[in-house]
Parts: structure tokens; C-alpha cells; sequence
């Protein structure tokens, strides 16, 4: 038996800001763009790995949500504090140096952490916190 991370989720409260950090400044390709409504899910991942998606989609969409959990909602996405994703970079260098001349905020420069890694940081466009792990 074989068990994969093949989808994860990450709030996206502007679809074009946050296509032009995961397709153009990282280099995803964009694998599937559904739309009802005024809301749009995005699924993007890298190139070459077809198994593992990220899905980018309307934050509190779901309508078991009440108004005051949405705003608490849009209140820690707005602090950063609302979700996370690591990856791992082949050349966390150059990664970063791509990242950082899109625009795209910068937490953490590129740095030994004491448990192990070299990573850096960044949040999206929707204040998700990005972090890049150097693989070895």
C-alpha cells in the first residue's frame, strides 16, 4: 500500500495575485480553474510532479460558516497567522532570489536553522506563510 499527499488547501482571497505568485514567480502549472460564482478554486503544483496538487480556494466558502467566523477568518489571514505550507527547493538560492524579484514579501531570508534546515520564508498574496526548505 501506498499512501500520498495528493492535494493540500490554501486560502486564496485574490485568485490573479495569488496565480502570479504560484504560477509565475514559483513556476507551478495551473491544473485545473473552477469557478462558481464569484469564487474560484485553482489547482496549481509543480512541473513534473502530476501527484501533488495545492488547491487554491475561496477562504470560508463553506456555508456552515457563521458571519462572525468569517471575519475571524479574514482577521488571521490578514496577520498571516491563518495557514501554512513548506516546500523544498533543489537551489533554496535561487528560489529565493526568483521569489524575492517578483514582489513577493519576504519573511526570512535564507538561513541554517538550529533543527537541521536551510530555509527561507515568504507569505502569499493572502498572508499564507510560505516556507522553502533546501532539499539535499
Amino acid at each position: 500500500m501506498t499512501v500520498t499527499i495528493h492535494s493540500t488547501f490554501l486560502p486564496a482571497d485574490d485568485p490573479e495575485k495569488s496565480l502570479a505568485f504560484y504560477r509565475d514567480a514559483l513556476g507551478f502549472e495551473v491544473r485545473a480553474d473552477v469557478g462558481y460564482g464569484t469564487m474560484r478554486w485553482i489547482t496549481v503544483g509543480p512541473v513534473g510532479q502530476p501527484q501533488t496538487s495545492l488547491v487554491l480556494h475561496p477562504p470560508a466558502a463553506d456555508p456552515g460558516i457563521t458571519d462572525a467566523e468569517r471575519r475571524t477568518i479574514a482577521e488571521l489571514m490578514a496577520k498571516g497567522s491563518y495557514a501554512s505550507i513548506v516546500l523544498g527547493s533543489s537551489n533554496l538560492a535561487e528560489t529565493f532570489e526568483q521569489l524575492q524579484a517578483s514582489g513577493a514579501e519576504v519573511v526570512q531570508e535564507p538561513a541554517d536553522q538550529p533543527y537541521g534546515v536551510r530555509d527561507c520564508a515568504f507569505r502569499d498574496p493572502a498572508g499564507n506563510m510560505v516556507r522553502i526548505n533546501q532539499l539535499t
